[in-house]
């Protein structure tokens, strides 16, 4: 049985990738400090015997006992609220933590993929973005650091494959959603969604004609899956070109929630991306992927996990105390 360790084992899409591996009948070693994930995304999984738990922070010394086939990095705050909060513990996950876990692959001669983002673009001035295109980033703007952690984290990456020949792999996700997803986490399917249900209006920040591009979680997992087991060590973009402005997007939550509300506007934060579609032509030619899932399909399925919520979680507005990390 392969042994595949997951950290952000317990985050939105990391919780997604042990039910995958699970299922695939590999041996999963989930690994998470809980600053921003939640144990009820994987209890499920807990009395499983080929799933197994480790409360721990990556950016100290990681040892995992006995054989390690496979390592997919994705711990990370990838809320804009959360790394805005917590800024040093977003560099050092994708900084340490990387430098950790790729020393953990090549003393265990594991693959490694890494979760890098669509944000390596920053605001882009390519349309759609490309895997060969650089970016527009501004490495001392508030968002610098998830961007700065993100590229550093595949620059060591390419080193470490290059110097050490460890196997790694590289994904660039654009924006994925679905069950599990936090309320309130400054993304905007969930804030909509939760501003819906709670019957408060739904907040456009700009003028609503900045755009997104949205992929369905089982999308997103399948294209990971696909890119682990290939052998394509350069990054590869994995979205759902399907392109919609917030504006147009915001009319979708309302017609899909059957509510009444009003359309409000706050100023643009700083450095926003004002665009944001993926090309994926190498995901199509090299993994034979691409996403499967309709809009109208995967909110209607989101819509329902978030309807399902308590009264309680829908009307909490912090969902996560991070004054214990911050020293």
């Amino acid at each position: 049985m392969k042994r595949i360790l997951i950290t952000g084992a317990a985050g939105f899409l990391g919780s997604h990738l042990c039910d995958r591996f699970i299922k695939e009948g590999y041996y999963v070693i989930g690994m998470d400090n809980l600053i921003t994930g939640d144990l009820k995304n994987i209890e499920h999984l807990f009395k499983l015997e080929h799933f197994e738990f480790y409360h721990h922070d990556i950016t100290k010394f990681v040892h995992i006992p006995g054989d390690l086939d496979y390592i997919l990095h994705f711990a990370s705050p990838a809320s804009p609220i959360d790394y805005l909060k917590i800024p040093i513990q977003t560099l050092k996950v994708g900084s340490l933590g990387t430098h950790n876990l790729l020393g953990l692959a090549r003393v265990k001669k594991a693959r490694i993929l890494i979760a890098s983002t669509s944000e390596v673009y920053g605001d882009p001035l390519v349309h759609p973005q490309t895997e060969e295109y650089y970016g527009n980033v501004n490495t001392i703007g508030p968002r610098g650091v998830y961007d700065e952690a993100k590229r550093f984290q595949e620059s060591i990456t390419m080193a470490y494959h290059t110097f050490h020949g460890v196997e790694t792999r590289i994904v660039r996700i654009f924006n994925t959603y679905g069950p599990r997803m936090r309320l309130n986490d400054g993304r905007v399917i969930p804030a909509f969604i939760g501003q819906a249900l709670r019957g408060e209006d739904l907040t456009i920040f700009g003028d609503g004609m900045q755009t997104r591009s949205f992929c369905y979680v089982d999308d997103q997992v399948e294209g990971i899956f696909r890119l682990l087991h290939s052998d394509y060590v350069f990054p590869v973009n994995i979205g759902n070109p399907d392109e919609i402005t917030i504006k147009d997007f915001a009319e979708e939550i309302i017609k899909l929630t059957g509510t009444n509300q009003k359309v409000v506007y706050h100023p643009l934060p700083i450095n926003d991306p004002l665009q944001r579609q993926p090309d994926t032509t190498k995901a199509k030619e090299l993994l034979g992927w691409e996403a499967k899932v309709s809009r109208s399909e995967g909110m209607k399925i989101t819509y329902d996990y978030f309807r399902s919520l308590s009264k309680e979680e829908l009307s909490k507005e912090e969902h996560k105390d991070f004054s214990n990390y911050i020293k």
